[in-house]
């Protein structure tokens, strides 16, 4: 065992000896491993140790989209924690398919089974396809893992060549990095955008899962959009099929969830800067819904034509944007800042910038903030000249 395939190690953490070495090194530290490897070597196969380490590690990593108690007993690939659903985004769209009366879902390049494990959960029995036979032997294994092997059935298969038929719905996540990193066109997914939509058309129900940054003119137009982030981060944009809602678009925040319908509404007009500034959440500015959020505040206006920065005299809470009271406008100069601050005993400084150059970090170096107060900034245009607005968090 000291020379395994990725495969064969991973199966080897699956027997009884590799269950227990998996215990012993839940909990190593970084810098503990070669110290750890070195005396564990003395008592298990090098190849084995090698495998459990890796795995801790991908564990540790896997937390933060997975929650400590799933990650702590789930198996996973580099690529499988890379690419894999944030579970609470899983979930929700498990529920959309469950209050649309899905019972069972092909779940198509299903990597190592995150959305196929949160459909379950739902009560949705679930055929998860990926052609890699590590990724389908690790999906495989997170079934029995979190006790789902009855609903969830795992095929290795070409997805290109699985029928669908038996089931009500079609969900497909295209793998979207490549040997060069991250692919951004969707033609170059694998499968292509264009046979995960024909493979939706032909379902009574689909779910593609994209990349956020898709044109909305690439949109079918027999799908509604919907772009989800969670905790203020975009995390994906979803084409649904068969919901009767051809041509919309939607934001979605989680946790919640609060969802955003797009109204069609025309570009908010520009206008002088009041005394509150809104940041539009970034689901709601990839959905195009600026303009929604707008309307929803007291003579809400932009601060310029091509920024998604919201202002208005008064404030009034939304669940789509988060407002700041602002002090201060000044035209662009570090100097002109940084003695702003100083009066004003500005210690902690948050740096927020749309449609400038200036990158936060030497912002900061520059103006060395100190003192007992906290502010934040904005570096942005306002009618087309570079400012910057001054202000903190207004109270919700």
């Amino acid at each position: 065992m000291n020379d395994l395939d990725p495969l064969s190690a991973f199966t080897s953490l699956l027997t009884g000896q590799g269950r227990a070495l998996l215990d012993e090194v839940r909990d190593t530290e970084p810098a503990q491993e070669l110290a750890v490897a070195t005396r564990l070597r003395r008592e298990y196969p090098v190849g084995l140790v090698s495998a459990a380490l890796g795995q801790a590690r991908l564990r540790q990593r896997a937390v933060v989209k997975f929650g400590a108690a799933d990650a702590g007993r789930m198996y996973f690939t580099p690529n499988g924690v890379e690419q894999s659903t944030r579970a609470s985004v899983a979930a929700y769209r498990a529920r959309r398919f469950q209050e649309l009366g899905v019972r069972s879902v092909a779940d198509l390049c299903c990597g190592i089974g995150g959305d196929a494990i949160a459909l379950a959960r739902a009560g949705i029995r679930v055929l998860a396809v990926d052609r890699d036979p590590l990724t389908a032997a690790v999906a495989r294994a997170n079934a029995d893992a979190l006790g789902l092997g009855d609903l969830i059935e795992v095929r290795e298969a070409d997805v290109t060549e699985v029928s669908t038929s038996a089931y009500d719905a079609v969900f497909v996540d295209p793998a979207r990095r490549g040997g060069r990193g991250r692919v951004f066109d969707p033609e170059a997914y694998s499968p292509p955008l264009s046979w995960a939509v024909r493979t939706a058309l032909g379902a009574p129900l689909a779910a593609l899962k994209i990349a956020p940054g898709i044109p909305h003119e690439t949109v079918p137009a027999e799908a509604g959009a919907e772009w989800i982030s969670d905790s203020g981060d975009v995390k994906e944009a979803v084409l649904w099929f068969g919901t009767g809602e051809a041509g919309s678009v939607r934001a979605t925040l989680l946790p919640g969830p609060r969802t955003l319908v797009g109204r069609g509404l025309p570009d908010p007009q520009v206008r002088p800067l009041g005394r509150y500034l809104y940041e539009p959440d970034g689901a709601v500015i990839r959905a195009h819904l600026v303009a929604e959020v707008a309307g929803e505040l007291d003579g809400g206006g932009l601060i310029d034509e091509t920024i998604a920065y919201i202002t208005a005299d008064s404030l009034k809470d939304t669940p789509y944007a988060t407002a700041y009271e602002i002090t201060d406008q000044l035209p662009f100069g570090v100097k002109k800042l940084k003695a702003l601050l100083r009066e004003r005993g500005v210690g902690v400084l948050t740096v927020k910038k749309r449609g400038s150059a200036v990158e936060p970090e030497e912002l900061r170096r520059k103006v060395k903030p100190q003192g007992p107060n906290s502010a934040t900034v904005f570096l942005t245009r306002v009618k087309g000249a570079p400012t910057m607005l001054l202000g903190h968090p207004a109270p919700a």
